[in-house]
């Protein structure tokens, strides 16, 4: 039984294929676990409304002093290729503008939406980032390189970027929060350990019915499993068309991408 993410799954499906190229019959049973929630064929995956709740709390938070201050201030939150906890927590905590890396920003829209809220005597507003958010055209903000990682690149510091960016071409005052392993960390929610709690159950039924190779997984609010190799090597983005996306847009949130 195999927990973890696309990486996770990927290396049960090849080592399943050397085994049995080898003779061998191994039998492999995915459990989807990543904050990111992007795991292919699953809805969700726990671990991910933990760091939601951690990510919004930090939101509100910074909310009262954005407003007392009159500051943008812009949260960064993790999300490499995948903005779900951007979207999820943005929403969540009524942050202004949500910037993904599914959806490339321009700088003039991010500074239209803050000075369009600043008119309406709104002289504050709060962004919420993921770390792989880019500006249309543009490449993401690398921290740093490790070439002895087998995932050199570190992502970090769009926040801070935008900040700056912000601060200089508004004049709005412009602070920046990079929240990083927070959100990986602490009690899971009661959410997450009901979900896993079913996963778990689930993967054990998927074992002692015989059947080979699947991942378990939540569809439309149902149990079920899919395909090991289904799920392995892909990545389950946020899509435009998504109906959260559409909701926050009505309510006049920017995505900055207008």
């Amino acid at each position: 039984i195999v927990v973890g993410v696309d990486g996770s799954m990927t290396v049960a499906r090849d080592f399943g294929r050397c085994a049995r190229d080898a003779g061998l019959e191994i039998n492999f049973i995915g459990v989807p676990k990543t904050i990111d929630n992007d795991l292919y064929g699953t809805d969700i995956t726990f671990g991910f409304q933990t760091a939601v709740a951690t990510a919004t709390d930090a939101l509100d938070k910074v909310h009262s002093t954005a407003a007392s201050h009159h500051r943008a201030i812009f949260v960064e939150v993790m999300g490499r290729n995948a903005g779900w906890i951007a979207l999820h927590a943005g929403a969540a905590s009524g942050s202004d503008v949500i910037l993904l890396p599914e959806l490339p920003f321009t700088l003039d829209s991010v500074f239209a939406a803050i000075r369009e809220r600043a008119n309406r005597g709104r002289r504050y507003s709060v962004i919420c980032v993921s770390e792989g958010a880019c500006p249309r055209g543009g490449d993401k903000i690398v921290a740093h390189v490790d070439p002895t990682s087998p995932d050199p690149i570190r992502l970090g510091g769009v926040a801070r970027w935008l900040a700056d960016q912000t601060e200089d071409a508004t004049g709005v005052e412009s602070r920046y929060v990079i929240l990083g392993h927070t959100q990986r960390g602490g009690g899971p929610i009661a959410s997450d350990r009901v979900l896993g709690t079913l996963f778990g159950n689930h993967a054990l039924h998927v074992v002692l019915s015989g059947a080979r190779d699947r991942m378990v997984a939540l569809q439309s609010n149902t149990l079920t499993d899919v395909a090991l190799d289904f799920a392995a090597g892909r990545q389950r983005l946020v899509t435009p068309d998504d109906p959260l996306i559409r909701a926050v847009r009505d309510v006049g949130v920017s995505f900055g991408d207008a």
